[in-house]
């Protein structure tokens, strides 16, 4: 039997960073400007309004839209092809001048960029598939790019009608262990801006991966242990975020599943059940609606109203509580002045249901 859990979460998008990891200021930047201009990635002078290379545009345009800070759709020009990029709420939330961690200078903002990345729900599929296989699919903890690649390759042709070419997923393989591994003494294996890279990507301080193995067989390796740089909140925001995949009600989820399913907190931040229990024990005291419960030997996280809303009240909570200062727009009010950010979830929506559609298809052409 076919599994499809790649084509469920993500997107077919590979290899479109350009080879660069997200570098500081990026984000923040792709931010202000689009806010200004949605077609400031297509214009004709992108590399100069933002500061970068040719090539660096498209990186950051790519790197903006996986991180969903924006969502792309067509403008009002009916005749027009080209794809805008419009500021999501959670980008304004998170990155304008009065919001949460403009500029990123929190370790836990990194961490939730992270679970944003790989996380996935309908209407924001997560638009790096092979990230989401090597955190969330693969059945090992120590790999080899040989070993990563014939995985993502497995899901690929599982999941996708076409798939990419198979250099496409070594450019992501390798802009993965760039992104996550702290440089080491057999890291600059002389291509052009790989230490540079190492040096320059923010993620690498979260210390999820390391390079482990001999010279000329490099293999990497995800860390485990105690992740003492992850904000409480901001796990039990991923943790409440994910139960919102399945309800918008009170109810439960327990924490084997937060800790070992695919696509659940535990895989993206790489923490196990004792280390998850131990995070939301600290929040629930200042968090009434929630509750960790224990049956037939099984320990739940068990929440009184809608998960993704009390996701979101934690979170901020975490950051100064963002959404009450004065003139922040609430979410449908941020909806209400960008329509076009409805029309571009309507999008994603309507493709994920023509790719369904193409991936059974697909399951029955190979059985």
């Amino acid at each position: 039997m076919s599994d499809s859990r790649l084509a469920q979460a993500a997107h077919s998008s590979f290899a479109r960073h350009e080879t660069f990891t997200p570098r500081f200021g990026w984000l923040n930047k792709a931010y202000t400007q689009a806010k200004e201009d949605p077609g400031v990635f297509i214009a004709a002078d992108a590399p100069v309004r933002l500061g970068v290379g040719k090539n660096m545009v498209a990186a950051i345009r790519y790197w903006s839209r996986a991180f969903k800070l924006t969502k792309e759709t067509y403008g009002d020009e009916t005749q027009s092809r080209a794809l805008l990029s419009y500021p999501t709420w959670e980008a304004h939330w998170l990155l304008d001048e009065q919001g949460a961690d403009p500029y990123l200078e929190e370790t836990g903002s990194l961490w939730l960029l992270h679970w944003w990345l790989i996380s996935s729900r309908p209407g924001a599929l997560s638009w790096a598939p092979s990230w989401y296989v090597a955190f969330h699919l693969a059945p090992f903890s120590r790999f080899t790019t040989d070993d990563l690649k014939r995985l993502i390759v497995q899901h690929v042709n599982l999941s996708y009608r076409e798939g990419p070419a198979e250099g496409s997923i070594l450019k992501d393989i390798d802009c993965i262990s760039k992104m996550y591994a702290l440089p080491t003494q057999h890291a600059k294996n002389g291509a052009p801006g790989t230490f540079e890279d190492l040096l320059l990507c923010p993620f690498r301080e979260l210390d999820l991966l390391e390079q482990v193995g001999t010279r000329g067989k490099p293999e990497w390796q995800f860390t485990r242990g105690s992740r003492t740089s992850l904000p409480p909140r901001v796990l039990a925001y991923a943790c409440l975020d994910y139960a919102a995949r399945v309800t918008h009600r009170s109810g439960s989820i327990s924490l084997a599943r937060l800790a070992n399913e695919p696509g659940s907190p535990g895989r993206a931040f790489r923490v196990r059940e004792p280390d998850i229990a131990s995070a939301l024990e600290r929040v629930i005291g200042s968090h009434p609606q929630l509750q960790i419960t224990e049956a037939v030997g099984q320990r739940s996280l068990s929440f009184s109203t809608d998960p993704f809303e009390l996701a979101w009240d934690v979170l901020d909570t975490q950051y100064g509580n963002i959404r009450s200062r004065e003139g922040f727009p609430t979410r449908a009010e941020w909806y209400h002045r960008h329509p076009k950010l409805a029309e571009a979830e309507r999008r994603e929506l309507k493709d994920r249901t023509a790719g369904e559609a193409q991936l059974q298809l697909l399951v029955e052409e190979n059985a």
